[in-house]
């Protein structure tokens, strides 16, 4: 290695130097990247050569070995130094010494260190029974000593590792798999560990093993630019946090983007996560490779006694026209010509998923390098082996991520550049955008049965969260890009506006069933203009279970399920011609409502009644829905103020979460009493965790609450103070706005804000120092974010004058910015 200025400057001064060496290339701007890590090995194995020659000037039968990171000459700023002091075993008392006189001075400058003294017999033996030592002793370089000792321990583990890789190599695989399980997918964390994750550095080293053992090899293309993204990125992270960590933490990662130049966080996390998919794709090719040659190897020798010594053929079954199997592969078939043949990319994915089979990585580099590209708009046959391609389930992922490889997809279809590894800063989404739009798609393939356009439900899935890679609302801009890909894809002007309209209405239903009062005309005519037919009310239905089911479990329930269901049964009466009429008339009270308002008026005080729910049944062909729907839980209590505060502050004293609740005033009979009004309240809620609180605990609170005896303020102080707090960015201002043309007979306010126990209790006292009535309202809550609506009226139940909603907005968010 070429010595440096740095080099010289740490022989010169000794630990010092080296240190103020170290120090100085690790501030030097112009200095970054593999130079400077291969400039901090240098330094160091200067440094540490001097230390050696200082100790043992003739020594003989010894040497001084760096192995794993260091041992390829690859020193991130916070980097462990793994050093093994090789000897012959001749003097251990002399080697003791030496490794002293070596360790402490590096001890002394706080640099960590992974030592040991072994013998080349020791050696051997601890990596045979160490598939982790075997791994850093595979990278192990000279660097002081007796070079003929280091020399033959290298020939010796390599050799080892070669005649070993038939039974090494699964083992290694199986610590890559379960090393995946503990630290997951480094290419979908918003927080990832570079070196643990899969596709981090880890699966990179192991690559690199697999190569050494000659039994197969990776992927070369792009991956050595992947594993260099990741190492800046760790350098940088070194840098940042001045600690030896992996992980990129969300509060780390605006300074570590600027410390290599990035525009945002969000910039490093898109170079991260394409850096990971390239090691995570070489990792599924190489390991089902290396699988091939094992299961060839075992199967081999039989063959051949039965074939009389000669070569097996390998057996070739035709998929589809220019595919066939081999060796549990599709791969083109001989008579096959990308050239020729423009369809080809989407016929062999469409053939590779159908029979559930990965695409040959050989395959599909060949179709990138020679296909010919797709006329405008597409022929008939391509359109319908992406339909094929999309509705194949779960094997549409591992094709897909084949095409993406070598760059098809963006060629097929240039919008995906922008969604393509595009991070998504919300706890409820587990997948980037790219890949939760194949995961909407392969939800979807389970629908199809549900709609009589599955073509629309596939390709509407693909494309809904298209728009996210531009600025604006995405279902703005997404629908304007439906437009354009469908037509491209060849779909006629009628199907081009169903497509639109998808995109641009995905949320529609969720938002509107969760969000807003379903007895209100408005409500349901609003949607069923949106939408526009029943065939497109019925795709946009799946589409919206496609995509929770997609996003996470936080995006969708049983109750989820049961008000999205209950919103497009109205719909399609409104769009089959039927009227809801311009006001809702109040359901009656049922029996048990009456009786509680009679004796919560004779009694002066609350009165409820609290019921399990029980979970419908999913529809067929439906997915998993998950939870309950929770508990019923009806109020009766004598008209008077501060209703909502007190019982929602009640219950999240109880850790009881709401769902939705309503609220009325319900008139008494006369034969009760002449001027009797009781206000009744009819909640879902569900617990937090553990058991319902009895009924009796409820009212009793409830009385306290409402006579004032109670401090429910300063008791969710308390629990606010110890409520968990995500570590992390500051969590955004909460936000409130008036739903314009929201309702005809309530002013609908909606309310965005962290979710936190006692939010329903702020909200609820702010309204009522508003002076404002609360019809119904509609809370919902995705991961730590609650989106919750009220419908309120004045004292007299009118709406509120525009102006008067404003400002009652404006006080509320004011209350819970406090």
């Amino acid at each position: 290695m070429t010595r440096t200025d740095d080099c010289k400057e740490a022989d010169d001064t000794g630990p010092s130097g080296y240190a103020a060496a170290r120090l100085h290339l690790l501030t030097e701007g112009a200095r970054s990247g593999p130079p400077r890590r291969s400039a901090l090995a240098g330094l160091t194995d200067d440094w540490l050569t001097g230390l050696f020659a200082a100790a043992a000037p003739a020594a003989k039968g010894v040497s001084l070995v760096a192995v794993g990171g260091y041992g390829r000459g690859e020193l991130s700023p916070r980097s462990d130094l793994d050093l093994l002091l090789l000897h012959d075993g001749t003097d251990p008392s002399a080697v003791a010494a030496l490794a002293d006189r070596l360790w402490y001075p590096v001890w002394d400058l706080g640099i960590s260190l992974d030592h040991s003294v072994r013998t080349p017999a020791e050696a051997r033996k601890t990596a045979g029974d160490d598939l982790k030592v075997q791994l850093g002793l595979l990278d192990a370089r000279h660097l002081a000593g007796d070079l003929g000792l280091t020399a033959g321990l290298r020939t010796a583990i390599l050799a080892d590792w070669r005649n070993q890789a038939p039974k090494r190599l699964p083992e290694l695989q199986e610590l890559c798999a379960e090393r995946a399980e503990r630290h997951g997918e480094l290419r979908f964390l918003l927080e990832p560990d570079l070196k643990e994750a899969r596709g981090g550095l880890r699966d990179a080293t192991a690559l690199k093993a697999v190569a050494a053992s000659w039994l197969a090899d990776a992927p070369r293309e792009g991956l050595a630019d992947a594993r260099r993204r990741l190492l800046d990125a760790r350098d940088a992270l070194h840098l940042v946090t001045g600690r030896a960590t992996d992980r990129l933490a969300l509060q780390e990662q605006d300074q570590v983007a600027a410390e290599l130049g990035l525009l945002d966080a969000d910039t490093l996390l898109r170079q991260v996560y394409e850096a990971a998919r390239v090691i995570s794709y070489a990792g599924d090719v190489t390991w089902r490779e290396v699988g091939r040659v094992l299961r060839a190897r075992s199967v081999r020798p039989r063959l051949r006694a039965m074939l009389g010594g000669g070569k097996p053929v390998a057996e070739r079954t035709p998929l589809a026209e220019g595919v066939v199997e081999q060796d549990g592969e599709a791969v083109l078939a001989r008579t096959a010509r990308p050239e020729r043949d423009p369809v080809l990319p989407l016929r062999a994915a469409a053939a590779a998923a159908q029979a559930a089979l990965p695409l040959s990585p050989h395959a599909v580099r060949r179709m990138a390098a020679t296909a010919r590209p797709l006329p405008t708009p597409w022929p008939a046959e391509a359109r319908e082996q992406l339909i094929t391609l999309l509705g194949s389930g779960r094997p549409t992922v591992d094709v897909w991520e084949a095409l993406e490889a070598e760059g098809l997809i963006t060629r097929l279809l240039p919008d995906w550049e922008r969604v393509r590894c595009r991070p998504q800063r919300n706890a409820v989404h587990l997948w980037t955008v790219d890949r939760h739009l194949i995961e909407t798609a392969v939800r979807a393939s389970a629908l199809t049965r549900r709609v009589g356009r599955p073509d629309l439900l596939l390709v509407a899935a693909l494309l809904h969260d298209i728009g996210k890679g531009w600025p604006g609302d995405h279902s703005v801009a997404g629908e304007i890009i439906a437009k354009d890909v469908a037509a491209r894809l060849g779909f006629d002007r009628a199907d081009v506006a169903v497509l639109a309209a998808l995109v641009r209405h995905h949320l529609l239903l969720v938002d509107t069933a969760t969000r807003r009062d379903l007895d209100d005309p408005a409500t349901l005519r609003a949607v069923a203009d949106a939408v526009g037919s029943q065939s497109t009310l019925e795709l946009l239905h799946a589409l919206t279970e496609a995509d929770a089911l997609a996003t996470g479990p936080a995006a969708w329930s049983a109750w989820r399920g049961s008000l999205v269901a209950d919103l497009v049964r109205r719909v399609s009466a409104v769009l089959a011609g039927e009227h809801p009429g311009t006001e809702p008339e109040p359901a009656a009270p049922t029996a048990e409502q009456e009786r509680l308002a009679i004796e919560a008026h004779r009694t002066g005080g609350p009165v409820l009644a609290l019921r399990a729910q029980a979970e419908p049944a999913a529809p067929d062909d439906s997915a998993e829905t998950g939870e309950p729907l929770g508990v019923e839980l009806v109020i009766a209590v004598p008209d008077q103020p501060g209703v909502l505060p007190a019982l929602a502050g009640v219950l999240a004293l109880h850790r009881l979460t709401v769902r939705t609740g309503g609220l009325r005033t319900l008139r008494l009979p006369d034969d009760v009493d002449d001027d009797g009004s009781v206000l009744l309240l009819d909640w879902r809620v569900a617990a937090e965790y553990g058991s319902l609180p009895q009924a009796t605990r409820l009212r009793a609170d409830l009385v306290r609450a409402l006579d004032g005896s109670l401090d429910i303020t300063g008791r969710l102080a308390e629990r606010d103070a110890a409520y968990p707090r995500r570590r992390g960015r500051t969590a955004p201002p909460p936000r409130v706005t008036v739903a314009p043309a929201a309702s005809r007979h309530a002013t609908v306010i909606e309310v965005r804000a962290q979710d936190a126990p006692g939010l329903l209790f702020r909200i609820g006292t702010a309204l009522e120092k508003a002076a404002v009535r609360v019809r119904s309202m509609h809370v919902s809550t995705l991961g730590a974010n609650a989106v919750d609506a009220f419908y309120v009226t004045s004292g007299t139940g009118a709406p509120l004058p525009p102006q008067d909603a404003a400002a009652t907005a404006r006080a509320l968010e004011e209350a819970l910015r406090a």
